[in-house]
């Protein structure tokens, strides 16, 4: 054989050798890499898109897809019946809610993410103890929500709320010791910051995310809000996932990676401080 021949040979040896190199080591990286579907809608999908492009998410070997929906029932469904994997929207007690309704299978929480304060706000009066009797808080219709205003207004000292309702949701049948005489106007969530312009109404509650498109920072501009406390432990927002998937580490790193310092940078810019974060280990919210 010519050593022109041997060198030809030589020369496909090293790259047949680096090609296959490449496929068990550089290429099995790619392959290892978890891909993870996890489902959102509303402002959390920018904020999950954002962390599936960050290097972190990266090094911890993972891969995310991100998957926008129009409503939390549908992506509840979605996690349970394996269309996502994770999902990232709500609340520990919306989760508990659905579970107690579902036939079809249970969620599990992963771990916590944030608490995003719900306010009253009012452009007439600049404290509770303003806010006179006889006056009209619109507060929302949704029955999670309604809940959740009551008990802001309760934190606040205006009401007290009797009973145990089924899942946990309170209405205005179980007020009690309205202190002020207040009405409520029942009002849908996106209806409540106009609101703020109508003479007739004295203050509305309003959700974080509404109040941020109105222009409301829940810091600065609301007359109360909520704090992070045992009493808004149902309000902590949460990761969720099929209950037989409760232990997946994989699933779990997403948790680590909301928490690390690149994440929490862009959310404090993003939602100008107001989505708490809130770093607690699920039995926190069990307790």
């Amino acid at each position: 054989m010519s050593k022109r021949v041997k060198w030809i040979l030589g020369i496909l040896v090293v790259l047949i050798v680096g090609f296959f190199g490449y496929q068990q080591f550089g290429g099995q990286t790619s392959q290892t890499n978890k891909t993870i579907t996890i489902g959102s809608y509303g402002p959390d999908t920018d904020v999950w898109q954002h962390i599936a492009k960050l290097p972190e998410t990266k090094k911890a070997g993972l891969n995310l897809k991100v998957k926008d929906f129009s409503d939390g029932v549908s992506l509840n469904k979605a996690t349970i019946n394996g269309e996502v994997d994770v999902n990232a929207f709500q609340m520990y007690g919306y989760m508990k809610f659905f579970n107690d309704q579902s036939k079809s299978g249970k969620l599990a929480a992963l771990g916590t993410t944030y608490l995003e304060p719900m306010g009253l706000y009012s452009k007439e009066y600049k404290s509770l103890k303003d806010v006179p009797d006889k006056a009209t808080i619109a507060i929302s219709s949704n029955p999670a929500n309604t809940s959740r205003s009551l008990k802001l207004l309760k934190s606040a000292g205006l009401i007290e709320l009797k009973g145990n309702p089924k899942g946990g949701l309170y209405n205005e049948t179980n007020v009690t010791d309205n202190k002020k005489d207040l009405t409520f106007q029942m009002v849908d969530d996106h209806t409540g910051p106009r609101l703020l312009a109508d003479k007739n109404v004295a203050a509305v509650v309003i959700g974080n995310t509404m109040a941020l498109q109105s222009g409301l920072n829940v810091f600065k501009d609301s007359i109360y809000h909520e704090k992070l406390d045992d009493s808004t432990k149902n309000n902590i927002n949460i990761l969720a996932t099929n209950k037989k998937n409760e232990n997946n580490k994989d699933y779990k790193k997403l948790v680590e990676i909301y928490h690390g310092k690149a994440a929490q940078e862009y959310l404090t810019k993003k939602f100008k401080g107001t989505k708490l974060d809130v770093n607690k280990p699920v039995s926190y919210l069990e307790n």
